[in-house]
C-alpha cells in the first residue's frame, strides 16, 4: 500500500511552519545562558560522536512527555524561559520535533540547519558523553 506522504514530505512541511539557525547562528548562541540545547539522538548516537557541551538530552520517542507539565513524566527544565533548540544527526528528526512542540505551546524553539552532523563538520565544539 502506498503512502498518502512520504517522511521527506513531513519534513518538508514542518520545515516551512518552524525557525531553523545556520550553524554559524548556533555556535554563535553557545553558551548563553538563555539558550538551551537539545539533543534528541539516540544515546548509541550520542556515546558514539559526543554531543554539542550543555545540551539537554531529551530521547526524541519521550520528548512529548517530557515537555508537558501534566504529564508524570515533565523535566522541569522545559519549564525554564529559555530558548529551545532542538537537534539530530540530519535535521530531520529535529525538525519534526520542533514542530510537534511549537504545537504543543513551547513557542520559542528553533532547530539547527543539517543537525548534529552539520555542527561537527563545522568545527564546532563537542564534549563527550559518559555512560
Amino acid at each position: 500500500m502506498p503512502l498518502k506522504l512520504s517522511s521527506a514530505q513531513l519534513v518538508a512541511d514542518a520545515n516551512s511552519k518552524i525557525r531553523t539557525l545556520t550553524i554559524e547562528q548556533a555556535r554563535q548562541l553557545l553558551g548563553d545562558e538563555s539558550v538551551q540545547f537539545v539533543d534528541i539522538r539516540d544515546i548509541r548516537e550520542r556515546l558514539r560522536s559526543g554531543t554539542i557541551p550543555g545540551a539537554f538530552h531529551a530521547p526524541r520517542g519521550m520528548l512529548e512527555f517530557w515537555i508537558d507539565p501534566g504529564s508524570p513524566y515533565f523535566k522541569p527544565v522545559f519549564g525554564e524561559k529559555k530558548l529551545f533548540h532542538f537537534f539530530c544527526q540530519s535535521a530531520w528528526r529535529s525538525a519534526l520535533a520542533t514542530e510537534t512542540v511549537q504545537r504543543m505551546g513551547l513557542e520559542q524553539v528553533a532547530h539547527i540547519e543539517g543537525g548534529f552532523s552539520a555542527w561537527e563538520a563545522s568545527g564546532g565544539e563537542t564534549e563527550a558523553v559518559g555512560q
